[in-house]
């Protein structure tokens, strides 16, 4: 029922009422990232209960059969309610996309990049609360496709450059996707930094993504990433 998550109001304001509470989670704050973590413990409860409702509302309905039972009131509001209860939590709030198609004026984007940024920056919290690896390279995905405007692409060009001083986690390979997206002289000039710097994590993964940058054509799957990580370790 995820893809119906952009059926009610899709403009800034709905946007910010339902999940604008989630940007404490980036806050530098601990004390503002915690109260965030609790609004996000009781939003993903919410959500669960509105599930079980709905899908107890399935099981006493099903004998009606499907064309009536998707017709009957009392399974039609269960349902509501959950996908309610979604969009107002992570990571369901931020599933699906714009119904015109259009990512680059859809004002859930920043709400998308949020969430990576959540990932990139406060990885153990996200880890314990939100975990999604599938949604994460969606949503990666997503962004990457856009076209961003200077502020977004700021916030990219940041996350790329968090991603590739750490230690690789599940589906930071598709950061490349955002890399080629938003390449500049002031992305590539932090790359730059973090081939040359002390720690082995950066150096290889910054390597491989301004490698890949200058070799547009050449597809970024596991094989070609494990060859450039053999090739660096017979260097």
């Amino acid at each position: 029922m995820a893809e119906e998550a952009g059926t009610d109001a899709d403009d800034a304001c709905a946007w910010a009422e339902r999940p604008g509470w989630a940007f404490g989670l980036i806050a530098e704050d601990p004390a503002a990232r915690g109260a965030a973590l609790v609004h996000l413990t009781e939003a993903q409860s919410k959500v669960t209960d509105a599930l079980a409702r709905s899908n107890e509302m399935w099981l006493r309905t099903r004998h009606l059969g499907a064309d009536e039972q998707y017709r009957e009131p009392a399974f039609l509001q269960a349902r509501r309610r959950h996908q309610q209860a979604q969009r107002r939590s992570l990571p369901d709030g931020v599933w699906g996309g714009p119904a015109d198609g259009d990512l680059a004026t859809w004002p859930g984007l920043p709400y998308v990049v949020l969430f990576l940024e959540w990932e990139a920056r406060y990885p153990l919290e996200w880890t314990q609360h939100a975990k999604a690896w599938g949604t994460k390279q969606s949503l990666i995905r997503t962004v990457a496709r856009a076209r961003q405007d200077e502020a977004i692409k700021a916030k990219l060009t940041d996350l790329v450059d968090i991603v590739v001083h750490r230690a690789y986690r599940c589906k930071d390979r598709e950061y490349v996707r955002v890399a080629r997206a938003v390449d500049s002289a002031d992305l590539r000039g932090r790359l730059g930094r973090a081939a040359e710097s002390d720690s082995p994590w950066a150096r290889c993964h910054a390597g491989y993504v301004l490698w890949l940058l200058d070799r547009p054509d050449l597809p970024n799957t596991r094989r070609v990433w494990q060859t450039w990580v053999a090739g660096e370790a017979a260097a």
